[in-house]
């Protein structure tokens, strides 16, 4: 799960997050999106993948990412639960 925070404690690969929950993109359309170097968006790619939250597939000479709810989903419960031990709200 840390993966997961470090993932989205950047600015940036939260934006890429948004981008992909509109729907899949190439690299190069993400990268269409920033003003940084394309090996940057590779790097915040890479972070994103290794965290799971989102998935890669080569389709000829591109690669396709997709957002990976799923996994987004279970780290934002599991953060949830920590602050939901008490049970109630104070009064």
């Amino acid at each position: 799960m840390a993966s997961v925070f470090k993932a989205l404690g950047d600015s940036t690969r939260r934006e890429i997050l948004t981008l992909l929950n509109e729907g899949d993109l190439t690299a190069g359309e993400i990268a269409g999106h920033f003003e940084m170097s394309r090996p940057a968006i590779t790097k915040h790619m890479d972070i994103l993948r290794e965290a799971e939250l989102v998935t890669s597939e080569k389709k000829g000479q591109y690669v396709v990412y997709s957002i990976n709810l799923t996994v987004l989903q279970e780290a934002l419960s599991a953060f949830m639960s920590i602050f939901d031990k008490g049970g109630g709200s104070p009064d």
